[in-house]
């Protein structure tokens, strides 16, 4: 059983230390470490958790921190955990810039500390429906849009929103990134509300991802396009559809409705539609709960350090892309 702390017990601090409760069979909950006395006293009401004024004191106490703060405040942190030698949780993105990431990858790796970033789209179930097939993507389509909140304008959405795209486009895409172009507009904050970005990889990949959070409605969708198949995934409604091509029907296959003819150019072709089932899961406890399970087997996280590194860095090339973009624009006015 391991010893767990929390740090920040804001809204979804609140969601982990509930999380973590029910992770029972993984975690002891040591206790929490908020500042803000209001923040506290809802947590302490919600759970019944022990609250600690001395953050090194519940440092500690535990074999292993969860760090859901605001990202400002994710380097220093880290660094006193890990400097304890206790392994980390930490919500993405993983710091508010890329030096301190790689300070903080490099550290993991010095201290031989255990270390796994929240990017919990990873978990979502449409993704795991997949069932870890092999894909092969050559054209990848995301929308990421959501309905206005002032929590999470520290960032800017792209470091809010768009970055769990990034992170499942770099877990998809095994090749490493050769062009960016990106466009953003700040409409209700100080720094971009809506972003487009076009991502060219060595092997021929591109994707084009939009985030936006500033919308109407609610859409987390991403369109994955492959020689051999059109997958369709809704992180939103949890929902997975794959439309294969084939030379002829399966005749094991008894599902008419799931079958569609064609008639191409190069004959006649089969559509087949696969809508593979989805298990309900709880993202947060189940990535709670990997994080666990690779402390006691010495394994590699399911999105460890150096990816949560990675999809830091792309988001940083896309962000300074706008800016860059957007100099231009004020220069030729």
């Amino acid at each position: 059983m391991l010893k767990i702390g929390l740090l920040g017990a804001g809204h979804l601090g609140k969601i982990h230390l509930k999380c973590i409760l029910l992770a029972s069979e993984h975690f002891e909950l040591v206790g929490f470490y908020d500042p803000d006395d209001r923040i506290a006293g809802e947590a302490i009401a919600n759970t019944g958790a022990r609250r600690f004024d001395d953050l090194d004191e519940l440092i500690a106490a535990c074999d292993v921190l969860d760090v859901v703060t605001p990202t400002s405040t994710h380097y220093e942190l880290a660094i006193r955990i890990m400097e304890a030698g206790k392994h980390l949780f930490i919500e993405k993105p993983l710091t508010h810039t890329v030096s301190e990431a790689r300070h903080l990858v490099d550290l993991a790796a010095q201290k031989k500390v255990q270390v796994q970033v929240g990017h919990v789209e990873r978990f979502n179930p449409a993704l795991l429906a997949l069932g870890g097939k092999q894909l092969n993507p050559m054209f990848i389509e995301g929308h990421r849009l959501a309905v206005f909140n002032p929590r999470g304008t520290d960032v800017s959405v792209v470091l809010d929103l768009m970055i769990h795209d990034l992170d499942i486009l770099l877990s998809l895409v095994p090749s490493k990134v050769s062009s960016i172009s990106a466009s953003g507009v700040s409409i209700v904050s100080r720094t971009p509300d809506i972003a487009n970005a076009r991502i060219e990889f060595d092997n021929g990949c591109v994707a084009n991802l939009t985030a936006s959070r500033i919308s109407m409605k609610q859409m987390r969708k991403v369109r994955i396009f492959q020689e051999d198949a059109y997958i369709s995934l809704d992180f939103l409604d949890k929902k997975a559809e794959i439309v294969r091509l084939h030379d002829s029907k399966d005749p094991s296959d008894s599902s008419s409705d799931n079958w569609l003819e064609l008639n191409t150019d190069s004959g006649q072709k089969w559509m087949q539609l696969e809508m593979p089932p989805i298990e309900p899961v709880n993202a947060i406890k189940m990535e709670l709960e990997a994080f666990a399970e690779s402390i006691r087997s010495g394994t590699r996280p399911k999105v460890s350090i150096e990816e949560g590194y990675e999809a830091l860095l792309l988001a940083q090339q896309i962000a300074d892309k706008i800016e860059e973009r957007s100099r231009q624009h004020q220069s030729s006015l």
